[in-house]
């Protein structure tokens, strides 16, 4: 039955015969002659009892200025400060009602004048604590003397701002310093800080929590201190930073989200209170994705239904509470949630408190359509505004939903419809959605095969021993090999659990055909290394998709299996759609770069390790997309290079670009210099782990730009090559520039030019021109970009005697081939006789002898393409530039495959005898 039908059941005749219908534009309600709120008991008990102070409150939203000049109004008529706050609380709490229900105010009107309140009154509750016990007891002292400070933590909807209307306030007191007070009149009275805080909690808590004529201003909950209940009402930051560490428990991190220092003022605008970040960050926020918080998060949200089973036991009116019920407020609070903890170390800008800017940066992110969270933060303003709506009624802090009598009808008047039956339709509409994205986060209550039973079931989960003895024996006996160590033993109980299904779920594949055993093997081989990070094993529990692509992946090739040790965390990207559906985009690439600095930015995080660590986690998993497309068949050999040639492209670009952003010494905005590429890097040849072979040039006037370049190159090298947590991006090789390793790292580009051009007594050999045949500007502006293919196209068009170049490249290949032996009875596929390398070496020498006649040969076009192209202008007999091109092609593919899988490049003589004729014939064919 819907929450509709449910409610109507219970309600009058008038209301529950009308709860079939659906809402339309006619539901709107009327505009009343009597204003709304004066339904509200808790509005009317305001009214009769402050008539003579409602005016001081009358207008306007209660900002915090309106509140502070209130209070100030009430102290200067004789008022004392607690009875102050207390009627400025029943006064913000009448304007909000008529603010709310009358004139429709926008939500965070309401939840931030609520919020100010809280802040405002814990400012004075502070100052009034201080003031009593500094003349007691001193104040309290650091240890350098100064005064060491108390920090009102707000939790929860105080930390986000997102307070209600009847809404108590859950607070943590941490302190700075440990220490004792300065004592009064000569050092008498002195107290340890503990103690002076531990009575500043009991003040403020008097002035703020206890209930008076005037009732109260907020009602106070310390229990998400550490410890609880049981632990000491105020913490150092030191005992707390240990708490973290030592027994912070998941379900806290969910609490310390958002946290806030909102008292003291004074502490906040100076600063002193972003002493609690560095503490609570690391501690919410972990560095690798963290799946293992699904699991907390399951257990939390399921106590928190069985306790609203239990209140509602025996009064089914209690179930419909819009707040803990199902596809309520904390289901909302709870998926954004999660997906800021799972992400957030990877993603500053979702370290955000309030629900609703949660939710877009999430979409921002792509870590939920766009279409979702606008439905979900519909639901959640829908849903907030019921629940203040049901808070006016009598002021009771309560979010249950009554049936469908007066009360019931007033709340659907005021949300603008003109019964309780097309706002039931609409609000069970609203929770629907919110409990079906939710159930879909958490993977739903059904049963998760091979993990040892339902989700939520309270079957304990298999012991690893017993999953071991149902195992294939294979695999059985690769995993009993490790799994006695001290490692494994060492996992906490439910770590042990996960790995327990993991293996299960692995062996039930197996024996059902769905994955092959050379993947099971190798996953067995992977998690172990891995196992002191029980996030993985979380992750890939949770997300049976990515199990199982996983399997697929390692089953194709060894070297994936390596990579993912390497580098971990890329593994999350299996779980994304355009794994397979898209291609490497270096603009989308270099934008999602730039957005993630910007964030970093934004939280003062972008220092220069933050920087390195986000390359690198970005390169790391743009490669994987590449190599998981790439042994799942999705890609050619030609399209795997191109792909990681345009991905270093963009990492170079980047990191130019920031790297000259943070030089101390820069003369200009951007810098007038270029990256000329070589090797497989200039022909777009790139492999998984290939280095880079580069050359700078720059051409600028200044008299700081020689000192200046040469400090931008050796960072911008420092940031390619440096290992941090995350890795390295590439290994840089600076050989070919002018002069090889006795060279200048940076040049200006005239010198280049004559370097390369033979213009004075230092200029380059013919095997540095073989090497320009290959190569291509990667990173510079337009003006140099053109100026480099003049070079270029000069260097290649150059005449020269072709038979000194001819014996020139002869003997150069020689040299290489003496310095490659080759077993005997095998074919190597890159350096035996009619290998890649004899192509290689034909083409530059058809470059460099004939591109002056056959401008088609000038553009770096791949070997593949220029053999086709020197065949079609009659350089080569009819076929055999087609043959050699076919031959080169499948030899490149041997080598690719060859080395994923870490096998040899050489293969048995005989095995590769057609491509191998093929080569022989175009050597034969140029060279003869």
């Amino acid at each position: 039955m819907t929450l509709a039908g449910r409610l109507g059941s219970q309600g009058g005749d008038a209301v529950s015969s009308q709860c079939g219908a659906s809402p339309n534009a006619g539901d709107k309600a009327a505009p009343d002659a009597v204003p709304l709120s004066a339904h509200s008991r808790f509005a009317q008990r305001l009214r009769r009892r402050y008539a003579g102070e409602l005016p001081l409150l009358a207008t306007g939203h209660p900002t915090r200025d309106l509140i502070a000049g209130t209070y100030a109004a009430l102290r200067a008529r004789g008022d004392d400060p607690a009875t102050a706050l207390r009627i400025v609380r029943q006064l913000v709490m009448e304007r909000l009602m008529v603010l709310d229900c009358d004139q429709q105010a926008p939500l965070p009107v309401i939840t931030t004048a609520v919020t100010e309140l809280a802040e405002f009154a814990l400012d004075i509750a502070c100052e009034e604590a201080q003031r009593g016990l500094d003349a007691q007891y001193g104040p309290p002292l650091g240890p350098l003397g100064e005064r060491s400070q108390l920090w009102v933590v707000g939790m929860g909807k105080l930390g986000a701002r997102e307070l209600n209307v009847s809404s108590d306030i859950d607070l943590v007191y941490v302190y700075d310093h440990d220490g004792e007070t300065a004592g009064v009149e000569g050092g008498r009275g002195r107290i340890s800080n503990h103690e002076y805080f531990a009575k500043a909690v009991k003040t403020i808590y008097g002035l703020i929590g206890d209930t008076t004529e005037h009732g109260f201003v907020f009602r106070v909950d310390l229990a998400l201190r550490p410890n609880g209940n049981s632990g000491p009402s105020a913490v150092s930051i030191g005992a707390l930073e240990e708490y973290f560490q030592v027994q912070g428990r998941e379900w806290e991190r969910f609490a310390w989200l958002k946290s806030r220092v909102v008292a003291p003022r004074a502490c906040i605008e100076s600063g002193s209170a972003q002493g609690l970040r560095s503490a609570v960050l690391p501690f919410v926020f972990r560095r690798y994705l963290d799946y293992s918080v699904f699991d907390s998060l399951r257990v939390l949200h399921k106590q928190i239904r069985e306790h609203a089973a239990k209140r509602s036991a025996g009064r089914p009116e209690r179930a419909n509470d819009v707040k803990l019920s199902r596809g309520g407020i904390r289901e909302i609070e709870f998926t954004v949630q999660l997906l800021q903890v799972v992400r957030g170390g990877h993603y500053p800008e979702l370290r955000t408190r309030p629900t609703l800017q949660a939710l877009q940066r999430v979409a921002a992110a792509g870590l939920m359509p766009q279409a979702t969270a606008d439905a979900l933060a519909r639901a959640y303003e829908f849903l907030r505004r019921v629940e203040h709506r049901i808070q006016y009624l009598d002021d009771q802090q309560t979010h249950v939903l009554m049936g469908c009598d007066d009360d019931l009808g007033w709340i659907a008047r005021t949300m603008g419809f003109a019964d309780c039956c097309p706002f039931l339709h609409e609000l069970d509409s609203h929770r629907e959605l919110v409990a079906q994205e939710f159930d879909t986060l958490l993977g739903g209550a059904g049963e998760c095969k091979g993990c040892g039973g339902p989700k939520g079931s309270k079957m304990p989960p298999p012991d690893l021993d017993t999953v071991l003895e149902q195992l294939p024996a294979v695999l059985r006996e690769r995993i009993g090999a490790w799994s006695r160590h001290p490692r494994v033993q060492a996992l906490r109980e439910d770590a042990r659990a996960r790995l327990s299904r993991l293996v299960a779920r692995t062996g039930q594949w197996l024996e059902q055909g769905r994955v092959t055993e050379e993947a099971a093997l190798r996953m067995a081989d992977w998690i172990e290394p891995l196992l002191r990070r029980e996030s993985y094993l979380a992750l890939l529990l949770e997300r049976p998709g990515v199990h199982e692509r996983l399997l697929r992946l390692l089953g194709a090739a060894r070297w994936p299996a390596r990579y993912l040790l390497q580098h971990p965390g890329v593994i999350d990207e299996l779980a994304s759609d355009q794994l397979v559906t898209e291609r490497f985009t270096a603009t989308d690439f270099e934008n999602e770069l730039e957005q993630r600095r910007r964030s970093l930015q934004i939280t003062g995080e972008d220092d220069d390790e933050a920087l390195l660590n986000l390359l690198r986690r970005a390169h790391h998993a743009e490669m994987f997309r590449t190599l998981a497309r790439d042994v799942e068949g999705l890609l050619t050999v030609e399209q795997v290079a191109d792909d990681l040639s345009a991905l270093a492209d963009a990492v170079l670009r980047v990191t130019a670009r920031w790297c000259w952003k943070r030089l101390k010494n820069r003369h200009r905005e951007t810098p007038q210099f270029a990256i000329i590429g070589y090797g497989k890097l200039g022909g777009k040849e790139l492999g998984y782990g290939s280095d880079l072979d580069i050359v700078f040039v720059y051409e600028d006037e200044h008299e700081a730009a020689p000192e200046a370049y040469a400090a931008f190159v050796r960072k911008l090298i420092n940031w390619l090559g440096t290992k941090t947590a995350e890795g390295d991006l590439f290994e840089i090789d600076t050989a070919l520039r002018p002069n090889g390793n006795s060279g200048l790292l940076i040049t200006t580009f005239e010198a280049y030019d004559n370097y390369q051009q033979r213009r004075g007594s230092n200029t380059a050999w013919t095997w540095e021109h073989q090497a320009m045949t290959r190569a291509r500007c990667v990173v510079g502006d337009e003006p140099l970009r053109v100026r480099f293919d003049a070079v270029r196209q000069a260097v290649v068009t150059a005449p020269r005697d072709a038979v000194a170049l001819r014996a020139e490249i002869i003997s150069m290949r020689e040299k290489v081939r003496s310095a490659h032996p080759i077993r005997r009875g095998f074919f190597d596929v890159k350096h035996s006789d009619g290998g890649m390398v004899d192509a290689e070496f034909v083409v530059q020498f058809l470059v460099l002898s004939q591109a002056a006649a056959h401008p088609e040969l000038v553009p770096n076009v791949g070997n593949i393409a220029l053999l086709q192209r020197a065949e079609a202008c009659g350089l080569l007999p009819a076929g055999v530039g087609q043959d050699a091109a076919k031959a080169y092609r499948e030899l490149r593919r041997v080598q690719h495959k060859a080395r994923l899988n870490e096998e040899p490049t050489q293969v048995p003589a005989g095995a590769l005898e057609t491509e191998r004729q093929a080569v022989l014939a175009l050597w034969a064919a140029v060279f003869s």
